[in-house]
């Protein structure tokens, strides 16, 4: 999206094959951006800030949050009407937290009670404002930073609680002024991430790190496994993304991190996984405990600790995640679900779940509900169960990653 707002020709490679990714280029396209794809390298010919063009259709966004709400803050700032949509799933998710700061920039939006589709009027004259988010999410940032571009002044979003800051390192990458940094105000954690418009990008080559929140899955398989090992290279490792692995390592999984390197205003790896008999927390017998500030940086991963703390003596505790009720299923509902029947005893809040253990778990037939992320993670516990585990719909690994059960298939032995 960035590139497309930018002068000149942008090259990306590493470029995702998801479905998600591919959404995204349809809708720039529609756009009037041009699009050459093939395979993982992508060029984009930049339109400018204010050089996209109203589309003949509704721009189907499939299951991607990312793009609806990211795309709602570009389009914003376009002299045109358009219209967002998706499949039934993200129709179905809450869009007010991106509708209400744009509005109060001067777009004028129209929804179905705060769910796609959108229909976006946007505004050659949006007005910089101060935001201070009401729900931790990089995607609502994103948004209202992509709005200010088009903005006169500056555009500050405040979070209290520390969220992915991609959008923010890509757009000083381009060209824009972005300042971020620790906010003056409580609570402590507060930071806030501002840029300054009317703006104008110029086109970068990029290489786009591998995505840690795929690698998840590999690496809890290789910790949780006796005598396993695996090697990720050119994992994306920015410090907003990193809680995963940390939280592993607290648990006494064995983790190391080589050939750390800068590119592109990103940190590149080396991720080395050793697999022991049983991931150990130091407390031996206490139930490990995930809440707080510690949730938007393990939003993704989350159905995937629920698995890992079924091997963990005295299991696991999720708080504070609510949010995980509106994904692409209820997560918490889903996880439960599913850890049940592969005999886990599981206890369920409105906010979180608790997973008791160690459980020896036993092979069951899963319904992922058409969510990615519990497909995958439950394709980790059919790994660690004894007797066959069936993951219905599993196609919908497509959302973020194709290749999943392929790449699974050839590393297990």
């Amino acid at each position: 999206m960035i590139a497309a707002l930018a002068e000149g020709v942008s090259h990306i490679r590493n470029f995702s094959t998801s479905a998600d990714c591919a959404a995204t280029l349809s809708c720039l396209r529609q756009l009037g951006v041009r699009v050459e794809h093939s395979g993982t390298d992508v060029t984009i010919q930049g339109a400018g800030v204010d050089g996209l063009r109203a589309p003949a259709a509704p721009l189907d966004c499939a299951n991607s949050g990312t793009t609806m709400r990211l795309l709602a803050g570009v389009l914003a700032g376009q002299n045109f009407a358009s219209i967002l949509t998706g499949d039934e799933s993200l129709r179905s998710r809450p869009m007010q937290r991106v509708i209400e700061p744009l509005e109060m920039m001067g777009a004028q939006i129209s929804s179905k009670d705060g769910r796609a589709p959108l229909t976006i009027r946007g505004s050659k004259n949006l007005k910089a404002i101060d935001y201070e988010m009401l729900v931790s999410s990089a995607q609502v940032k994103s948004c209202v930073l992509l709005a200010g571009l088009n903005a006169e002044g500056k555009t500050t979003v405040i979070e209290n609680e520390v969220t992915r800051d991609h959008t923010e390192r890509m757009l000083n990458l381009f060209g824009a002024s972005v300042e971020s940094g620790k906010a003056e105000r409580e609570p402590a954690n507060a930071r806030f991430a501002s840029v300054f418009g009317p703006a104008q990008l110029e086109s970068r080559d990029v290489a786009v790190p591998g995505d840690a929140s795929s690698a998840a899955y590999f690496i809890a398989a290789a910790a949780l496994l006796p005598e396993s090992s695996v090697e990720i290279a050119d994992v994306g490792l920015n410090p907003t993304r990193t809680a995963f692995l940390q939280t592993l390592q607290k648990l006494g999984c064995d983790i190391s991190i080589d050939n750390v390197r800068e590119e592109n205003n990103e940190t590149f790896g080396i991720v080395r996984v050793r697999g022991r008999a049983q991931a150990n927390i130091q407390n031996e017998g206490a139930t490990f405990t995930i809440n707080g500030l510690a949730i938007p940086q393990l939003i993704d991963e989350l159905p995937l600790i629920a698995v890992i703390g079924s091997q963990l003596s005295g299991g696991i505790e999720i708080r504070d995640a609510r949010e995980l009720r509106v994904k692409e299923s209820d997560r918490i509902a889903t996880t439960v679900e599913n850890v049940r029947a592969m005999g886990a005893e599981v206890e369920e809040f409105d906010d979180g779940l608790r997973v008791k253990g160690p459980v020896k778990l036993h092979g069951a037939k899963i319904d992922p509900h058409g969510d990615h992320r519990i497909a995958m993670a439950f394709a980790v516990a059919g790994l660690l169960a004894e007797g066959e585990t069936e993951i219905t719909n599993e196609d919908c690994v497509a959302v973020s990653f194709p290749e999943f059960f392929e790449l699974l298939e050839s590393v297990v032995e």
